[in-house]
């Protein structure tokens, strides 16, 4: 549900791992691009789709039957949308969040909103996270995720219907430490890509990658999270990938403020969703609910919705108080 470049992305893997899947768009003229001449070019112009693969802007023949629902919408938009396709949902799918946010006025994870929407359980809710660049794996590169559920059967279910021979699937049952690491690390992407546009080099983007990795432990620690997972690809995985690509949105909305463009010209110019520049106020609310310092992401809420200038900011960072290395966890 989502035909925007990793829902397109999503759609491909599930035909290439040997399955069929039904995409549903909002816009017409993407559905027909697709289902006539089998790609979508606002998204992903070049990459050839499957033949076989459909796509439907009617969200009834999109979840008719389907075993996997998975909700590639913007995560500001998914209790909208997802309240509307609630009649149609079959009863026993498994509900698959390919988002990472966190939500706006109320600080719930996506797996939160779509179990308190669709009023399911959460053995019925699963988190697809990790380094998963759209582009890349439309292109067939070598990459890897994570399929996260309570049940342990559901989340082996995701990998069968996920894996192909060129991307790869693990399993997890810790669904708080995937989402938070895929909603966190975009909020540390824009950091990175600032330090970038402001002319900062390797060191100030590994100390920021880094120490926003221990933002993330903590504030998964305190949710309940296991700490390993930040290890792994939801956590240090995606991390990487949105820091350092040029192909991530984060990142690259960050640079552009840095080099200084005001952020109505950066929102002007950003054809695809940042989700850290929404989701930095939540996600910011949820670390003070819980008493949990998380330094990166009081600097970018700032910036982005206080008007501090971004070299105020990074002095503040800098400016810090001496600390152990490992705290407050």
């Amino acid at each position: 549900m989502g035909s925007g470049s990793w829902g397109t992305t999503f759609a491909k893997m599930l035909h290439d791992a040997g399955g069929e899947a039904v995409l549903w768009g909002r816009r017409p003229e993407i559905v027909e691009a697709i289902n006539e001449r089998h790609e979508n070019a606002d998204y992903l112009p070049g990459v050839r789709l499957p033949d076989a693969l459909r796509a439907t802007t009617d969200p009834a023949e999109a979840l008719a039957g389907a075993d996997f629902v998975a909700l590639a919408v913007p995560a500001q938009t998914l209790r909208t949308n997802l309240s509307g396709w609630v009649p149609l949902l079959p009863s026993q799918t498994v509900l698959v969040s390919l988002m990472k946010g966190v939500e706006l006025g109320t600080t719930r994870r996506m797996s939160e909103v779509i179990r308190e929407v669709a009023d399911v359980p959460e053995e019925r809710v699963a988190v697809f996270s990790g380094p998963n660049l759209a582009r890349e794996i439309a292109n067939g590169e070598p990459s890897a995720a994570v399929a996260a559920c309570v049940d342990e059967e559901a989340a082996r279910g995701l990998q069968a219907a996920t894996m192909t021979p060129y991307f790869r699937v693990y399993t997890s049952t810790d669904v708080i430490g995937c989402e938070l690491g895929g909603a966190v690390k975009n909020i540390v992407a824009l950091c990175v890509g600032m330090s970038v546009g402001l002319g900062f080099g390797a060191n100030t983007q590994a100390m920021l990658m880094t120490r926003g990795l221990a933002e993330i432990a903590r504030l998964g620690a305190a949710l309940g999270a296991d700490e390993h997972t930040f290890a792994g690809l939801a956590g240090m995985g995606d991390l990487v990938a949105s820091c350092i690509s040029p192909l991530a949105r984060n990142r690259t909305f960050g640079e552009n403020l840095g080099r200084g463009m005001t952020l109505e010209q950066v929102i002007a110019v950003t054809k695809q969703t940042a989700e850290g520049v929404k989701s930095s106020e939540p996600v910011l609310e949820l670390a003070r609910k819980h008493n949990v310092e998380m330094p990166i992401t009081e600097a970018v809420t700032a910036v982005l919705h206080h008007g501090m200038p971004i070299k105020e900011a990074a002095i503040s960072l800098i400016s810090r108080s001496p600390k152990p290395e490992r705290y407050g966890v």
